[in-house]
């Protein structure tokens, strides 16, 4: 009979600052390392497809994202398919080494080619497919590695090593991507993706061995039968509340997001790939690092404080704090150059009223009267859109309430009003922004010229 393991000093410290048994430490770290090392390959190659999108229009990006996201509807149908028929012991490493393949293919593809644009496009469409798998393969095989008990202790610790990757991870590509080339990134990334595959066959023994789950019942993947429909997850989530609540947000999220994106790659045009790659490789280190620290110092006091419930209301209302104060900001004023422009405007001041010299009163009134007659067009010509559509509300809602006298037309209108604004501010916006940059960029390089 074998004798029991002795635990020694260091376990003994790691149990008690963690509550880390002495028997689950290296399939912790195992498992910690794992989610490191693909968090950071991701999140190497994620800059890269970026860099590429100020090479486009918005109508081939948009293309390019509407063929994304049939690829993975094709791709999610076919995991589905795969993993109620194989065991998670041969899906897991089958996908990472699959991948890892793939991403030396566009290596070598762009070493042969040069900067071809169908590979280009291939890979932008292929890494948000592989965002689809990387956590949440990760994910499925955890939960077939622990039980309940396991799970609720260990699984925060494992996840830190996600939020450690995301930091490592766009960091290389901020700070090297000048130096090796944008192109060596993808072998970079890659060999990342090999490395968890011996992690994988490690912990498939550590599961019998050290953690004690022989029984396929005391894990959490094995507590129901995977289904066999790859569209039963489309049917729960349709047939939940909750869920539908959670999507609603995270459409609307993914809407905002996606105006901020495309404003920051035009932005980018001017850059090579190299720079465009830095330059999102650090957006993404920032963003991480903040979410890092914000999460380790800030949601668990709140979650204590205020409960789960108030904790999630208050995300969207950070969210609109933060473009609140990034509006009153002059950042995009800066981002469009307008502080170049009023420099110039102070220097060339002097020419256009010289020291000593007076414009005429009637000059100045009839200028004065034309600039103020021009700001008013401008403003009511960007407010045409809202005005049109707030009178035919009013039409409609007068309308509605001379057929229907008992129905309550107001509390009904101003949700539909309030969220029609919303909708048509998001559809404008570019349009509204360009407008009103060109006109005033056409002031600060003439202000005396004609009136518009």
């Amino acid at each position: 009979m074998a004798e029991p393991r002795r635990e020694g000093s260091l376990a003994r410290a790691v149990r008690a600052a963690t509550k880390i048994e002495s028997n689950e430490i290296q399939a912790t770290v195992l498992s910690f390392l794992f989610v490191f090392l693909l968090m950071a390959a991701y999140f190497i190659l994620r800059p890269v497809r970026d860099s590429l999108s100020s090479d486009w229009t918005d109508e081939q990006l948009s293309w390019l994202w509407t063929s994304t996201f049939f690829l993975s509807i094709i791709a999610v149908s076919v995991y589905g398919a795969v993993i109620s028929r194989l065991r998670l012991r041969v899906i897991v490493p089958s996908v990472y080494a699959f991948f890892a393949a793939t991403f030396v293919a566009f290596y070598a593809a762009g070493n042969a080619l040069g900067e071809n644009d169908l590979v280009n496009r291939a890979y932008y469409v292929w890494l948000s497919v592989f965002s689809l798998y990387h956590l949440s393969v990760f994910w499925t095989f955890m939960s077939g590695l622990y039980n309940r008990e396991q799970a609720k202790r260990l699984f925060a610790i494992i996840a830190m090593g996600a939020s450690a990757g995301a930091i490592v991870g766009p960091a290389i590509p901020t700070f090297f991507a000048d130096d090796i080339g944008t192109l060596n990134l993808l072998l970079i990334a890659a060999m990342l993706l090999l490395v968890p595959i011996p992690i994988i066959f490690r912990l498939e023994k550590l599961r019998i061995s050290d953690l004690g789950n022989t029984d396929p019942q005391t894990n959490l993947a094995g507590e129901q039968k995977l289904s066999t429909n790859p569209f039963s997850g489309f049917k729960t989530f349709v047939s939940n509340p909750y869920l539908l609540a959670i999507g609603l947000f995270i459409l609307l999220y993914v809407v905002m997001n996606t105006f901020i994106y495309f404003e920051l790659r035009k932005m980018m045009g001017d850059f090579d790939r190299d720079v465009r790659t830095q330059i999102w490789g650090g957006i993404d280190l920032a963003v991480n690092s903040i979410a890092f620290v914000t999460a380790l110092f800030a949601t668990g006091r709140l979650a204590t404080r205020f409960g789960m419930s108030t904790t999630l209301a208050i995300i969207p209302a950070l969210m609109v704090g933060g473009w609140l104060v990034v509006a009153l900001s002059p950042v995009l004023a800066v981002m469009a150059g307008l502080h170049v422009y009023a420099a110039e405007l102070v220097i060339r001041s002097y020419q256009v009223f010289p020291a000593g010299d007076f414009p005429f009163g009637r000059d100045l009134s009839a200028w004065g009267v034309g600039r103020i007659s021009s700001a008013f067009s401008l403003a009511f010509m960007l407010a045409a859109p809202f005005v049109i559509t707030s009178v035919l509300y009013n039409l409609t809602l007068g309308v509605i309430n001379r057929a229907m006298p008992q129905l309550m037309v107001a509390f009904v209108g101003a949700p539909v009003i309030t969220l029609g604004g919303i909708f048509l501010l998001f559809l404008c916006a570019p349009f509204m922004l360009a407008v009103w940059t060109e006109a005033m960029i056409a002031f600060l390089q003439n202000p005396m010229g004609p009136t518009r």
